[in-house]
């Protein structure tokens, strides 16, 4: 039986992954289903490039405006939603076009990962917030040394979510398993360079002012989340809070948080470079050719 065929967009932040979804949606009359870890939540907008409401009518979207961010939204919630998303989509006749940064919400999706059925424990994970990125590893990798080497070690919620598990079941975390994939996946990435990306992530974040990016932070301070929660929304956020709480000037936390995440860019390249499925492209053009050749095949 053949196999629906799902188009991917993802790549680093900046590089044009939502303009280039739009694009391939209305060429090859698609919707979108946002693989974005943070913008499923409500009251990230600008902070998280969120597109526009007023495109959404043009394009139906899913995935964005999920929850509030006073409520914890993993990867196997994620893979749920986006699941019966692709099936909507499917059922009107239409292209599923899955598009974001979040490579393990598209890893869960496409490489059909299953979860330790571990449910959260609330209470645990609020004494973890409470403690560094640094302490948090250290901790994993004395209790489970085997998952400390393959951990992205500065991504404080994987780490809350391995100690969760090893705690909980007081065992290793295991291996993540996969099931035989129900869909047909293109997986494209946007290649750019560095230095492209640094200007854009510059120019964006200062259009993110102009937007009213501190006015969104001003109200998520208002929430009174812990640290850790808030550096899982991006770490501009936390930047923007050390200004607001005359910690830093403003010069500095705007340098700080375009460092910030060209660091966070560069990272996603390294963990996208690491996937054999990936297929790098360069233009507009090029993603037309590869797409159309795609949903030709059998």
């Amino acid at each position: 039986m053949k196999k629906p065929k799902i188009i991917v967009i993802t790549g680093p932040t900046a590089s044009g992954k939502t303009k280039l979804s739009l694009k391939i949606a209305k060429k090859f009359n698609g919707e979108i289903v946002s693989a974005d870890s943070r913008q499923v939540y409500k009251e990230l907008n600008i902070g998280t490039d969120k597109i526009k409401k007023k495109e959404r009518k043009k394009i139906k979207h899913y995935l964005l405006d999920v929850v509030s961010i006073k409520k914890k939204f993993t990867v196997f919630d994620y893979k749920k939603l986006a699941e019966k998303a692709i099936e909507k989509i499917l059922k009107k006749g239409k292209l599923p076009i899955l598009c974001g940064g979040g490579y393990f919400y598209v890893k869960a999706l496409t490489q059909g990962l299953l979860f330790p059925p571990v449910s959260p424990d609330w209470k645990l994970r609020r004494k973890l917030e409470k403690k560094s990125k640094e302490e948090l590893f250290s901790l994993l990798k004395k209790l489970d040394p085997q998952r400390a080497k393959t951990i992205d070690k500065n991504n404080p919620r994987r780490l809350i979510r391995a100690l969760e598990i090893v705690i909980k079941s007081k065992k290793r975390v295991p291996p993540l398993l996969k099931r035989p994939l129900d869909f047909d996946f293109l997986i494209i990435a946007i290649e750019k360079s560095p230095s492209f990306l640094k200007k854009a992530i510059e120019k964006r974040f200062l259009k993110w002012l102009k937007e009213g990016l501190i006015s969104e932070a001003k109200k998520i301070k208002k929430m009174r989340l812990s640290k850790n929660r808030i550096k899982e929304f991006g770490l501009h956020y936390q930047e923007i809070f050390d200004f607001l709480d005359k910690k830093i000037s403003k010069k500095e936390m705007i340098e700080n948080s375009i460092k910030r995440i060209f660091q966070f860019a560069k990272n996603q390249i390294r963990w996208l470079k690491k996937e054999k499925n990936i297929i790098w492209v360069k233009n507009e053009k090029e993603v037309e050719r590869i797409i159309k050749k795609f949903l030709k095949q059998n």
